[in-house]
């Protein structure tokens, strides 16, 4: 029936449900066209298959302080919930999931919440709790980024997620010497060198995870000299971090600046957080390393006369007696949870924890036949001592420093970490490299990417020098021998060239700039040689190296 320039028809009738299935069936061929195309056109922009070195040996990386990913479990129905890192409800959930108690018999930190359990996910064969520690983070991402750069780097050298790259996340609240970490992490390894072929591991850490390790080598050298490798060791606060963990026990920890904080875990949370935690009293400096530069705990106080005259003096107090202080600052630190109050004083059980934990570390010697490496930050103001007060404002009561903004005496170091503990391994290590960067900005550094892709012997060039940042390239070689018969001497000369490839240092006035010009000769006994050397200037990140050398000695006719 037509209507106008429409054609009209009854569904319900034969020809009506002919048109409809007819039309059902060539929309369903189109969609199917479409479909197809979308497909082949996937085809021809699909990225290329990344590239897989099948010679790599395996690593295993191990994060810091706050550098794996934690779930609460609750024990009644099982679900799993971020709790780090997270931005939404972020404190509270933060209160209610992580903050703790200790257990002194089992060295054990177990959450207020009975029916919580803190885990680390697995996923992607444990890179996932390490990468992005909060993957639905947009605005803000690289605060919460932690070895993403790292393993997206280690991708593009032919390291193949689960084959020869994995993670090893660890709720950073334990002890760096808890049972249960080291019993997953020896199973871990096991799983590592089965799923390569009975391939040895590589294990880079970084930060706290080098104490980590550390601990295990102590304790299980039997399992690392099985499977491991080498060691590869970044910004480890060997002998602690003393600046940044005395002002942490004090008045806490900020992860996030900026505007991004005000969404974040405040301050005294984390505060309240570490009273209770192992492994930040396992960064307080080490007693019976000799510091060259002491860590102290200055306070200007306010004393009083026998008149009322008050006045200021600056008292100082080594790590020792910096318990005292401690004590006596958060002998009434509270927190309050579920309408309950708990008293969270200076932990002294966690302190005699910590102090077995350093006499494990510091007795700890390298499994036979594991290589280590160890890379430090430098060029950054790092705290070594803190003071609290001053002389126009001092401090009158001492449970007023969790109130007080610290004020450091800065050593060099990665800004957390100071170059003398970083350095202070205690091992027999095959290098010692520092980079000027940042603690945790380092894990982002080029110059980073290069020495650990050298040493992993991923990257195939044996000229490359890690210490010095530099490539030596042979460009020439050449030696002539001459007998002179009637001399009845033999000549011998050597023409020898090199680049020097280094970073550019974008000197100015390069040209001005003339060669260096070395000589050395030498005799015995009729017998001479001599020798000359040319450093042209650094031109493009290279430099030009000449060596011509002469020997002339008495030969047979």
């Amino acid at each position: 029936m037509v209507y106008g320039n429409t054609l009209l028809y009854n569904p319900h009738s034969f020809h009506g449900i002919f048109l409809l299935h007819k039309l059902e069936f060539s929309m369903a061929v189109l969609l199917e066209d479409i479909v197809k195309a979308v497909e082949a056109w996937l085809k021809i922009l699909k990225e290329p298959e990344p590239y897989v070195d099948p010679n790599l040996d395996p690593v295993l990386l191990v994060p810091g302080i706050a550098g794996s990913i934690l779930n609460a479990k609750d024990a009644e129905t099982g679900k799993e919930e971020r709790v780090w890192v997270r931005i939404w409800e972020a404190d509270r959930e933060f209160r209610a999931k992580l903050w703790c108690k200790f257990d002194p018999d089992s060295g054990k930190t177990v959450s207020l919440d009975p029916n919580i359990s803190i885990v680390v996910p697995e996923e992607r064969d444990g890179l996932y709790a390490i990468d992005c520690l909060d993957p639905d983070m947009v605005i803000g991402r690289d605060n919460v980024c932690y070895f993403h750069e790292m393993i997206t780097e280690m991708t593009s050298w032919g390291y193949q997620e689960g084959k020869t790259l994995f993670g090893f996340g660890y709720d950073f609240r334990q002890t760096n010497r808890l049972k249960e970490t080291m019993d997953r992490l020896a199973a871990k390894l096991e799983a590592i060198y089965t799923a390569s072929g009975g391939k040895k591991i590589t294990v880079i850490t970084h930060s706290m995870g080098g104490l980590l390790v550390k601990c295990f080598m102590s304790l299980h050298s039997d399992v690392c000299e099985k499977y491991i490798k080498s060691w590869i060791a970044i910004a480890a606060p060997f002998q602690g971090a003393p600046g940044y963990v005395t002002s942490t026990l004090l008045n806490g920890m900020s992860f996030v600046d900026g505007w991004e904080a005000y969404f974040f875990v405040s301050k005294w949370s984390f505060h309240q957080l570490v009273i209770e935690c192992p492994s930040i009293y396992e960064l307080m400096a080490c007693l019976d390393y000799e510091w060259e530069h002491a860590p102290l705990l200055q306070i200007w106080k306010e004393i009083q006369d026998t008149n009322g005259n008050s006045t200021a003096i600056l008292e100082s107090f080594t790590p020792i007696e910096a318990v005292s202080i401690f004590t006596q600052a958060l002998s009434f630190n509270e927190l309050s949870i579920g309408g309950i109050d708990i008293p969270l004083p200076f932990n002294k059980e966690i302190l005699q924890w910590a102090n077995k934990t350093r006499e494990i570390l510091s007795s700890t010697k390298l499994p036979p036949n594991v290589k280590f490496y160890n890379v430090y930050g430098t060029g950054r103001d790092t705290p070594q001592s803190v003071c609290y007060g001053s002389v126009d404002s001092p401090i009158s009561d001492l449970q007023e420093l969790p109130l007080c903004s610290a004020t450091y005496v800065n050593v060099e170091g990665d800004g957390t970490v100071p170059l003398e503990s970083a350095k202070a391994d205690g091992l027999d290590a095959e290098a010692r490299v520092g980079i000027p960067g940042e603690h945790r900005g380092i894990l982002c550094d080029k110059h980073l990417f290069r020495i650990v892709k050298h040493w992993l012997r991923a990257d195939h060039d044996p000229f490359y020098n890690p210490v010095n940042d530099y490539v030596i390239l042979p460009t020439l070689f050449e030696v002539e021998r001459h007998h002179d018969n009637g001399k009845g001497i033999d000549v011998i000369s050597l023409k020898e060239e090199w680049e020097l490839v280094s970073k550019d240092d974008q000197e100015e006035n390069k040209n001005d700039i003339q060669p260096m010009i070395g000589s050395i000769s030498a005799s015995c006994e009729g017998d001479e040689a001599r020798a000359t050397l040319i450093v042209h200037p650094q031109s493009n990140g290279k430099q030009h190296i000449e060596l011509n050398a002469m020997s002339v000695t008495a030969g047979g006719a």
